[in-house]
């Protein structure tokens, strides 16, 4: 349900301006508001990471919220490194 929204905030989208809604790829804010929670569901792709020339996703374990994502786009990271935080 949320996937497009995740791989957007993945790729970075929120470093775009406002300027960007209605083009196709993008997501805008509909009203001016503060952010308060990005939801997932179990199975979600919540961001991909690549290596020597492989892509891979790491999907959503459950359903829940994202509450921390200690990574940025560009970091590099090691097996068992935390990627994103979920509660209930």
């Amino acid at each position: 349900m949320f996937q497009a929204v995740l791989a957007i905030v993945a790729a970075g989208a929120a470093l775009f301006p406002a300027a960007v809604q209605g083009v196709a790829g993008f997501a805008g804010a509909a009203i001016d508001a503060e952010f308060t929670k990005l939801q997932v569901a179990k199975g979600d792709k919540l961001l991909m990471m690549a290596a020597m020339k492989m892509q891979t996703t790491v999907d959503a374990p459950c359903d829940g919220v994202v509450a921390d994502r200690p990574i940025q786009i560009g970091d590099t990271v090691e097996i068992k490194d935390r990627l994103v935080k979920l509660r209930a």
